[in-house]
């Protein structure tokens, strides 16, 4: 019975340590995402992803990417156009596909942005992720 109750504790201090340490892949993919974002976002979003006022939306502290990683990955594989609402400011621009990235690449700049300028988002995207989204 005792042995079941230390095994029970070391366990929950295993799962509760687990939830506050950052996936080792994750580490690696947004370090990787760095690159892909300075080759491929940084002409419009900004060295710091504060954007450019009235003409392309900040990535910093932005209430936008705090919605679904699908959502998300359509926007780099198929671009957008149109309103977009974020952090209470309407932008009407136009962002082109960025298909011509790997998986791979998408998944970490995602991951890059998700985790960069007060952003905080610990739930890695995956290359599956966007696999399955392409058409």
């Amino acid at each position: 019975m005792r042995k079941g109750i230390i095994l029970f504790g070391l366990l929950g201090l295993v799962c509760i340590t687990a939830a506050f340490m950052q996936p080792s892949g994750l580490a690696k993919s947004v370090a990787n995402g760095k690159t892909v974002y300075t080759n491929n976002c940084m002409n419009c979003h900004m060295e710091d992803g504060k954007g450019i006022a009235n003409a392309f939306p900040p990535l910093a502290k932005s209430d936008y990417l705090k919605r679904p990683a699908k959502d998300l990955i359509a926007v780099i594989l198929k671009g957008q156009s149109g309103e977009v609402k974020v952090n209470g400011v309407v932008y009407n621009g136009n962002m082109p596909a960025q298909d011509y990235l790997t998986d791979e690449e998408i998944a970490d700049v995602l991951n890059y942005i998700s985790n960069s300028w007060g952003n905080k988002n610990l739930k890695p995207i995956l290359p599956v992720q966007v696999k399955q989204q392409r058409p």
